[in-house]
């Protein structure tokens, strides 16, 4: 595989569950913002076994694996051998990816290897190629990674399943257009960062949250991830706040 890097203990790949982490290297998308632009490109490849023995050398400590990037989805053959390798060693499977190769997702789905995937939808579809200059059929890939994860998810073959919006100020409304595309599913507002542009607060997250009239997930860099449920803040799934100061203060 074209090896990316590894992380052998993480806490914020996977909400609730400690996991090693293992990104591939190489992209087809260039988000302007990416904090992982170091590895969209280039090559260090490794065997699969390597990497594997890597994932086992954390099994003591945790209970999964998450494949990133770059875009793990874009090795089909590689990262499927891996997601068999690590539940042979009985460890959860989470896939981060940007949607843009369906057809890895659907061979994970059907064999039954994946039991989280988090897929971002970046912007509303007409705005796509001129955010991040991809071509008009890498559209039509995430649309069909979208639904093909839709239906797994309701079907109960993919037991958790979330979409995850980087927002960035001047980009709120796109959200009011992804959110109809995603009703039946776990919704993510994140907040972006970028350089010296200030991010969304999460009181600002927390109004475009309010607009679309749904629950969501917050995730900010200063307070991590919150659900935001019935016009309330929820930590530690069962703690119920009014506000963020208090949320901080429970955390």
């Amino acid at each position: 595989m074209n090896f990316g890097g590894f992380v052998p203990l993480s806490t914020v790949d996977w909400p609730g569950r400690a996991v090693c982490t293992v990104f591939f290297r190489g992209c087809p998308v260039r988000c302007h913002y990416c904090h992982n632009a170091a590895i969209q490109t280039g090559d260090d490849l490794r065997e699969v076994g390597e990497v594997a023995d890597l994932i086992r050398s954390s099994r003591l400590v945790v209970s999964g694996v998450v494949f990133s990037g770059g875009e793990a989805t874009m090795q089909k053959q590689p990262l499927l051998e891996l997601a068999r390798a690590s539940k042979a060693m009985g460890l959860f499977v989470g896939v981060q990816t940007n949607g843009v190769f369906p057809a890895t997702l659907r061979a994970l789905i059907e064999e039954g290897l994946a039991d989280r995937i988090a897929l971002d939808i970046k912007t509303r579809w007409e705005f796509y190629h001129n955010l991040l200059k991809v071509k008009p059929e890498l559209v039509d890939r995430v649309k069909e990674s979208l639904t093909l994860c839709k239906a797994a998810f309701i079907a109960g073959t993919l037991p958790e399943f979330e979409v995850v919006t980087t927002i960035f100020p001047g980009r709120e409304s796109d959200v009011q257009y992804i959110a109809r595309e995603v009703e039946e599913v776990e919704y993510v507002l994140q907040q972006g960062v970028e350089g010296s542009i200030p991010p969304l607060t999460f009181e600002q997250l927390k109004q475009i949250a309010d607009k679309i009239g749904r629950n969501v997930k917050i995730r900010t860099r200063e307070d991590g991830e919150v659900a935001y449920v019935n016009n309330r803040i929820i930590v530690a799934d069962s703690i119920v706040l009014t506000d963020i100061m208090q949320a901080r203060r429970a955390l």
